[in-house]
């Protein structure tokens, strides 16, 4: 296994946790996504995401750019030219999406049946159930 397993293995202040909160953000993992290729700019970043406001954008690579996974360019120009790059430490994690992304194509199927039989369930009987 790649983490050492204890009972202490998910505390809050645990390793493993800390991946899983920043892979739990919506726009995190697609924002590193995003960059695989290489450096882009706000505009850029943001019609290849499509979906993403531009104030989510800026938070996002905000989150990013603190917890060492993304760079910020700023060049001296007119008009301003900023651009967004991976770190080394973004680039790692660049797999484990990847994984992600794989058993999301595999398997999503499967869980948007079991939704929508929990769904239909819960209509039918008039109860509610939760997500």
């Amino acid at each position: 296994m790649w983490f050492v397993t204890t009972t202490d293995s998910f505390l809050a202040d645990c390793r493993a946790r800390l991946a899983f909160d920043l892979l739990s953000n919506t726009w995190n993992a697609v924002v590193l996504w995003a960059l695989r290729d290489g450096p882009s700019r706000h505009g850029a970043l943001r019609e290849s995401i499509g979906g993403i406001s531009s104030k989510v954008l800026t938070e996002t690579v905000r989150r990013l750019e603190f917890n060492g996974l993304v760079e910020r360019h700023a060049y001296p120009e007119a008009p301003p030219r900023v651009e967004y790059e991976l770190t080394e430490l973004g680039r790692t994690l660049l797999g484990p999406i990847g994984a992600i992304g794989a058993w999301a194509f595999e398997h999503g199927d499967e869980v948007m049946a079991a939704q929508d039989r929990r769904a239909e369930a819960a209509s039918s009987s008039g109860g509610r159930q939760n997500a």
